[in-house]
Order: C-alpha cells, then sequence, then structure tokens
C-alpha cells in the first residue's frame, strides 16, 4: 500500500504529449503543483496549451528541461516528488535504423528515469505508460491467449527488430522497468498498458500521432474503397489519463493494466462516424477485400506488410478489462463519443 502526499509536486515527463497534456489537466484541476519535463521549455509554441490550462486551475506548474537520453537530466525535476509518472516515448517518424531509433532510446530513456527515482528518496511510486503492444503484438495473438482473451499476464513475444520494432521496443523498455523495479524496495511500480488511444487533442498543433493518421485517412479518403475489418482495441485519451491518475492515488494499484475500452476495428470505427459526418466526408462503410489487402496494401503503406494482413485483418481483438474496471472503478466512454469528438477536431481545424 502506498499513500501519496498530494501537497508535495508530481513529475510528469514527455510533458507535451497527447495523454501527458489530459493527464497534467487532470492533476492541475486537483490542485496539485506539476513538475512538467520537456526537452526545451523556451518552445511556448509547445507548452502553450499547458500554460492556459494552468491559468484556469487551482494547480501550478513548473517546467524543466530534460532529455530521455541524458543521463541524470530528470534529477532536478524529480526533487521533492513522491510521484512520477514516466508517459516520454520516443517517436520517430522515419526509422533507418530500429534498435538506435527505436529501442536504444525506449529502454534507456526508461532505465534513466528510473535510475533517477532510485536517486531521489522521496519518490515512492512510479506510473509508466506502456502499452498494449507490450501484451500482444499481432491480432492474431488473440486466439492463443487463455480463453482467447488477451491479460495482463499475456506478454509480446512475436515482435523483432525485424517485424514490428516500435512493439518490440515498447515490451522491452517495460520488461526493464519490472527488472530494475525488482532489485530496488524504495519504488513501487504500476504500469498503464492503452490500446489504440483516439478522443480529443488537447494541443491541435500535435499531428505527428498513429491516432490523427488513422482519422484522418478514414476521412479524407484514402479508405473510400473500403476500411480493412483490422482488429485492434480502441481507449479513449481522457480514459487513459484517468487511469494514471487513479494508478498513482489508489494506495492499492499494483502490477500491469489493460487500459482499452472496446474490441473493435477499422471498419466499425468508420461506421460510427457516418450518421454525422458520412454526407461530408467520404469515410467507408464498407470491409476491403483481405485479399485486394494483400494484393496492394504492401504498395500503399509500408506497414502493411503481407505477414501483417494476414496476422491482423478479419480477425477479432480480445482483450480483458476487469483489472482495471476493478482495482481502479475505470468506467471506459462509449466509442461514438470517443471517435466524434476526435473527428470533429480535424474538422474544425480544416485538415480534412
Amino acid at each position: 500500500m502506498t499513500n501519496i502526499d498530494s501537497s508535495r509536486p508530481v513529475l510528469v515527463t514527455g510533458a507535451t504529449g497527447y495523454v501527458a497534456s489530459w493527464l497534467i489537466k487532470r492533476l492541475l484541476d486537483e490542485g496539485l503543483t506539476v513538475h512538467a519535463a520537456v526537452r526545451d521549455p523556451k518552445k511556448t509554441n509547445k507548452i502553450a496549451h499547458l500554460n492556459t490550462m494552468a491559468e484556469q486551475s487551482k494547480g501550478n506548474i513548473v517546467y524543466f528541461k530534460s532529455d530521455l537520453l541524458v543521463k541524470g537530466s530528470y534529477g532536478k525535476a524529480m526533487e521533492g516528488c513522491e510521484l512520477v509518472f514516466h508517459t516520454a516515448s520516443p517517436f520517430i517518424s522515419k526509422i533507418k535504423d530500429p534498435q538506435k531509433d527505436l529501442i536504444d532510446p525506449a529502454v534507456g530513456g526508461t532505465e534513466n528515469i528510473l535510475d533517477s527515482a532510485s536517486q531521489t528518496a522521496s519518490v515512492k511510486r512510479i506510473v509508466l505508460t506502456s502499452s498494449c503492444a507490450a501484451v500482444y503484438n499481432d491480432a492474431i495473438d488473440c486466439l492463443h491467449a487463455p480463453n482467447g482473451t488477451l491479460t495482463e499476464a499475456v506478454w509480446n513475444n512475436g515482435s523483432s527488430l525485424d517485424y514490428q520494432p516500435y512493439s518490440f521496443s515498447k515490451t522491452l523498455a517495460e520488461k526493464k522497468a519490472w527488472t530494475i523495479c525488482e532489485n530496488q524496495e524504495q519504488w513501487d511500480l504500476v504500469v498503464i498498458n492503452p490500446s489504440l488511444v483516439l478522443g480529443p487533442w488537447m494541443n491541435p498543433k500535435v499531428t505527428t500521432s498513429e491516432s490523427f493518421a488513422i482519422l484522418k485517412q478514414l476521412g479524407d479518403g484514402t479508405m473510400k474503397m473500403g476500411a480493412p475489418k483490422l482488429g485492434l482495441g480502441m481507449v479513449d485519451v481522457r480514459d487513459v489519463a484517468e487511469a494514471h491518475y487513479q494508478a498513482a492515488f489508489n494506495p492499492s494499484a499494483k502490477g500491469r493494466y489493460i487500459t482499452s475500452g472496446h474490441n473493435t476495428n477499422f471498419l466499425e470505427m468508420s461506421k460510427i462516424l457516418l450518421p454525422k459526418f458520412g454526407k461530408d466526408y467520404p469515410l467507408p462503410s464498407k470491409p476491403l477485400p483481405k485479399w485486394l489487402l494483400m494484393l496492394v496494401g504492401p504498395f500503399t503503406n509500408k506497414l502493411f506488410t503481407r505477414r501483417f494482413i494476414r496476422n491482423n485483418v478479419n480477425i477479432e481483438w480480445k482483450a480483458d478489462n476487469s483489472k482495471i474496471k476493478n482495482d481502479l472503478g475505470i468506467a471506459f466512454r462509449p466509442m461514438q463519443e470517443t471517435m466524434e469528438d476526435a473527428f470533429q477536431i480535424l474538422v474544425d481545424e480544416k485538415v480534412l
């Protein structure tokens, strides 16, 4: 049982991120002082939305210059904190060398944060943002999971440097965190494993996320011939932020938490948008045949290899989210609310 003193500051790494921004709003609204670790506090356009939130809340925000790859650079930001949220994770759009571009920063960054925590006497709990990518590799893995359903006991064993290197990096980073945790007794570790995170962006200038790309492709005509029934989990960003908050302040929170509201696929996600947006945008309403995707997929998107299509399209994705509901009291938003709120931002920002 770990009790966190909410009068002490809390550290959030990767503070300008999609999930982190909503988490910081939650913390500020509760009147907490947030130590926001960012690469460059002088880039005011990156932190403007956080400043606005702080002005409209009871809490305070203090910025610290930190870098995942610079040893000890989070030490100052961590001073006086009992609680550390490690949400930062390397984002690189063009991967030339998976080891150098993905694995080293993900694993090394996690090691850097956790080592600093062990050198900061005040730290009592770390909440780590991992991913369902550390639980499974392809939707077909669900078929081999106990009762055909992913649980917190399942680990991704199918990714590698050559296949799904991003998933490989998330898996290795989380495993590294558990290894470090087991070798010390000062702080405990709680891990949030979200599936595909969707919902409104706090910072409308963020256009580099996977979520943004998928929504844009649904609405800009890329998939007008049909959407693949690619099995995946989906969760609202606001629910992911709440999961982090509850994982931090619930004294009995422990272990991993699959944070996924819905078992779904691309076609179902598009169909939910049709009633509200179908008149104005070329949203797909029918499935793209798997054989056709096998034929053209590898040419349209380098991630759509034939192996990936074979293992994910027309295969149901299933995960058990009962642990987070029971332990942390998380109630997930309806998928329609998440999809419509997210798509509306693309409309408002004239992205489509």
